[in-house]
C-alpha cells in the first residue's frame, strides 16, 4: 500500500468568501485537487483555560491545554462550515491547523468539514443541522 505523503503548507488557490445556506462560507474560485493543501486556520493563540472566559464559536484546540482562537480579520479559514458529508478534513501538525481535500472539489463548491462532536452538539444540534447533507432544499 502506497503511503501517501502530506505536504503541511498551503497551496496558492483561489478561495472566496460569499453567501451561504448557513451565512458566510468559503468557496473554492478553482477546481481543487483531492489530497491539497488549501488553507491554514490561523489565529491567536490560547494557552490553557484561565485565559479565555467562554468557548467561541473560533476557538479551535490544537493539543492538551492549547487552542487557536481564530476570531482574527486575517482568518480566512474561519469561514469554512460544518458539513456532516464534508469535502475537507482538518489535520494538527505541531499545533498549528491546515484544512485538506477529502475530494476533489469543483470551482464555486463550498468548503466544508465535520466540526467536531462538542462543537455540534452545543452549537449546531440545538438549533437543527442545517449542512445540505441534513437538510437538501
Amino acid at each position: 500500500m502506497k503511503k501517501i505523503v502530506r505536504h503541511f503548507k498551503a497551496a496558492p488557490l483561489a478561495l472566496r468568501v460569499g453567501r451561504s445556506r448557513t451565512g458566510r462560507g468559503l468557496f473554492a474560485g478553482e477546481d481543487i485537487p483531492k489530497g491539497t493543501c488549501i488553507i491554514e486556520y490561523t489565529g491567536r493563540p490560547v494557552l490553557g483555560q484561565e485565559q479565555y472566559t467562554h468557548r467561541g464559536k473560533y476557538l479551535f484546540e490544537t493539543g492538551k491545554g492549547t487552542m487557536i482562537d481564530g476570531n482574527t480579520s486575517t482568518n480566512t479559514a474561519k469561514f469554512i462550515n460544518h458539513s456532516c458529508k464534508p469535502n475537507c478534513e482538518i489535520d494538527i501538525r505541531s499545533r498549528r491547523i491546515f484544512v485538506f481535500a477529502l475530494r476533489r472539489i469543483k470551482k464555486d463548491e463550498e468548503l466544508t468539514y465535520d466540526y467536531d462532536e462538542e462543537y455540534f452538539d452545543t452549537y449546531i444540534k440545538p438549533k437543527g443541522c442545517r449542512c445540505t447533507a441534513c437538510s437538501p432544499h
